[in-house]
């Protein structure tokens, strides 16, 4: 190795690219709506946070209604889902009065918008999750998971390789590979991922936030909610990805200037459900969780005594979030909770 070039985990190249202070992507701009380089389902429509609501006071009343609830929010984006949540939550003034709203964000660029919006609610802003109160906790992780960086592990001729990224003295950047001992790495993490795999994909930050989570939720106290691309094959794939400008781009490219993803693995996410002592109450697609909660019945009364133009674009936005060829199947819904709940409203078998 040239002692002039560097080498760095794919996850904490990530890590820099979204999170640097100064230069990470989530960091100095507002990377949503048609302006920006994604648009997420509550910037489509306001329906998808109204059935959110609609979930969150059904689980609320599962838990005989306890007179303090934290709801929080993870990742809150540009603020809109959570404020379009308080809206409707208004209408129902005793689970109101028993809401207190926590925005679990990292970006101090989006705090600020959130915190603008948000203005006129009492929202409390959390940078660790540690930071919330054991008791009755809902969290919500609307594409929370897939900004979260990943490690990235291959199986090339029988061995197994983590993928690095090589900086040259000129700052070039690009992919090495780099042979590694997998069952060190599962001793580590506590279960084995490399079981009939030929790639591997996790992020050991989710595997941290779900320890944190899990420990708030025992007890029949709590759920946490999962809306998020990704796949149910158990076997795991190389998803990685860079969006900018609502376009795919190159991952090595625009650093910090493109949002690098990937898509979940709900198999995978299920596996550390079990090992957590937590129960998964389902996963389902997006399309069948909103259509279970009312979505359609919703729009119609809407879009009721409105203008055809008006009509036309509720049921525009409402088709992008349920259409099985736009967000209703690539979208996966999961529900992690204690073990003794028993939960299936928006989870119902079609």
């Amino acid at each position: 190795m040239n002692l002039n070039e560097k080498l760095v985990a794919l996850d904490k190249f990530i890590n820099q690219a979204l999170y640097d202070p100064k230069n990470g992507f989530y960091m100095k701009g507002n990377p949503f709506g048609n302006k920006g380089d994604f648009i997420t389902a509550p910037n489509i429509s306001i329906l998808f946070s109204e059935m959110l609501s609609v979930w969150t006071i059904s689980f609320w009343q599962k838990l005989k209604c306890p007179k303090k609830i934290n709801i929080i929010d993870l990742g809150s984006g540009n603020g809109q889902m959570i404020y379009d949540m308080i809206n409707s939550f208004k209408s129902f003034p005793k689970f109101y009065k028993s809401c207190q709203f926590i925005i679990f964000e990292k970006s101090p660029y989006l705090k600020k918008i959130q915190k603008k919006k948000l203005q006129k609610f009492k929202v409390k802003w959390i940078s660790n999750l540690n930071e919330v109160q054991n008791g009755y906790n809902v969290f919500i992780a609307n594409e929370f998971f897939d900004a979260l960086p990943i490690k990235q592990f291959f199986k090339i001729n029988n061995k197994w390789i983590e993928r690095f990224i090589k900086l040259d003295k000129k700052n070039n950047k690009s992919f090495v590979n780099v042979d590694c001992d997998i069952k060190k790495i599962e001793k580590k993490i506590g279960f084995k991922l490399s079981n009939n795999q030929k790639i591997i994909e996790y992020s050991p930050l989710t595997l941290k936030y779900l320890k944190s989570i899990s420990n708030k939720i025992y007890s029949k106290k709590g759920a946490l909610l999962i809306i998020d691309y990704g796949y149910l094959e158990s076997r795991m794939k190389d998803t990685l990805m860079a969006i900018r400008k609502h376009k795919i781009s190159e991952v090595l490219e625009e650093f910090g200037n493109s949002d690098i993803t990937y898509k979940l693995n709900f198999e995978l996410l299920k596996k550390i459900t079990n090992i957590l002592k937590l129960k998964c109450q389902g996963v389902t697609t997006q399309r069948n969780f909103l259509i279970n909660l009312g979505i359609q019945e919703r729009a119609e009364i809407l879009s009721r005594n409105l203008p055809f133009s008006k009509k036309a674009d509720i049921y525009y936005r409402l088709k992008r979030l349920i259409d099985k060829n736009q967000m209703g199947d690539l979208f996966k819904v999961m529900l992690i909770t204690d073990k003794k709940i028993n939960f299936k409203t928006g989870f119902e078998i079609d």
